[in-house]
């Protein structure tokens, strides 16, 4: 592997296949993008129990990205304080929440780019470089 490069993430016979229900303690904007990241996760047979914290935070980061998007939404992207307009403070949150759901993503296979390196994890079977880790 080189350096920099973070492993194919690949199909493991551990891998869970039915999803199990979001955790109760998660916000209802987390919840939502439990149940729709799951069936993807599950044909794919890449999560296994060990991995499930990483996605709950994948999931919390993604609803709170959410809900400090309605706060702004809601209040305006400045708004009026004692020391004049100042960009609303759900920015911070909503840019921090963001990076880390894009992270989290790339490590759990959700994102465009993981995909296509997992799927291309497998050799092929008439790829004479095939045993050449290149």
């Amino acid at each position: 592997m080189a350096r920099g490069r973070k492993p194919a993430i690949k199909a493991t016979a551990e891998g869970i296949g039915k999803a199990p229900p979001a955790p109760a303690w998660l916000p209802p904007e987390a919840k939502s993008e439990w149940r729709r990241v799951w069936p993807g996760l599950a044909a794919r047979k890449t999560i296994t129990t060990q991995d499930l914290a990483a996605l709950e935070a994948y999931c919390l980061a993604v609803g709170t990205a959410r809900r400090a998007q309605a706060a702004i939404t809601q209040d305006g992207d400045i708004i009026k304080t004692e020391y004049g307009p100042k960009r609303h403070p759900s920015f911070q949150t909503l840019f921090q929440s963001m990076t880390e759901a894009r992270r989290l993503a790339a490590e759990l296979g959700l994102t465009p780019a993981s995909r296509h390196k997992a799927g291309s994890a497998a050799p092929q079977e008439n790829d004479d470089l095939a045993d050449l880790d290149l």
